[in-house]
């Protein structure tokens, strides 16, 4: 086993200026067939771009923070998978249980605790499936309270944590998405917005604009949380008068419920960049006076 640090870390300490770019942004300066000595005239050629971005060589710290959220995604993953194979195989001998992770953690409950109605040869088999659940949601509760925990502590996510439908988590997966050059890295709400895919897909030309679906590209975790998020938002808004809400409700009326939801997870985005860029907490702003 070795231990080698990245390269980029490894020529920073060495008092050099490193400069990472996506290999999708050099793809196009390829030419004719790929080999090592086409790549290396690609990235000199890409990396005089004056439009080229460029990505931030990330600290040891930076990425200890984002495996916090990977490890809690994938025990996340394992959970579900564990609870879907209990629901069918408890299926099979006749013990239904109705849709959500609630009511299959009911399964793994009644195996633990034996039920007459299941024999005992089944309860042996399936046993470490409701092992394995319990435990998991052991650690995927320790992991959440780290990361309540550390976003609190932190005074970015304690600011983005005012944004309506932005949690603990949410807001230091933001923050420790962004790595160390923060949110300068992105020059307008809509740039931050395109980074997290939740712009739709234009097919423009002639001066013709033609918006499709949200593209999706970029980061697919980050997006994820912020339409979750915005669910929450929709599901309590009838509690709450804000423009945001009422402008929300409006939408409803004639778009479906999860259209809206991304629409205002491209709000909340916006208003991410704008809380960070200028240092503010979250102020709904109030409704215009009737005339």
């Amino acid at each position: 086993m070795r231990v080698v640090a990245p390269w980029g870390r490894r020529l920073l300490a060495l008092g050099h200026d490193v400069k990472l770019i996506p290999p999708a942004y050099v793809k196009p300066y390829v030419r004719r067939q790929k080999n090592d000595a086409a790549d290396a005239a690609a990235i000199a050629e890409a990396v005089t771009r004056p439009s080229m971005r460029f990505v931030a060589v990330r600290t040891v710290d930076n990425q200890a923070l984002l495996m916090r959220h990977r490890v809690r995604e994938t025990l996340v993953a394992q959970r579900t998978q564990l609870l879907n194979a209990l629901r069918g195989h408890m299926a099979e001998i006749g013990v239904i249980a109705a849709q959500g992770a609630n009511n299959a953690r009911a399964l793994a409950n009644l195996l633990a605790n034996g039920h007459p109605e299941v024999p005992l040869c089944v309860t042996q088999a399936l046993l470490p499936f409701a092992k394995q659940i319990t435990e998991l949601d052991i650690a995927i509760d320790a992991l959440d309270k780290e990361l309540a925990t550390a976003a609190k502590a932190d005074v970015q996510a304690r600011r983005l944590m005012t944004i309506p439908g932005i949690g603990p988590q949410t807001a230091h997966a933001i923050i420790a998405m962004l790595g160390p050059d923060g949110i300068s890295q992105f020059k307008s709400p809509r740039e931050f917005a395109a980074y997290l895919g939740l712009v739709p897909r234009q097919n423009s030309s002639g001066g013709k604009q033609r918006l499709g679906r949200i593209t999706k590209m970029g980061n697919a975790y980050l997006r994820k949380l912020l339409v979750v998020g915005a669910h929450s938002v929709l599901h309590h808004s009838a509690r709450h008068t804000d423009p945001l809400r009422t402008w929300a409700k409006a939408l409803l009326v004639a778009k479906p419920f999860k259209l809206v939801a991304v629409a205002i997870a491209n709000k909340m985005a916006r208003i991410v960049f704008a809380l960070l860029s200028s240092q503010s907490d979250y102020a709904a702003p109030k409704p215009a006076p009737a005339a």
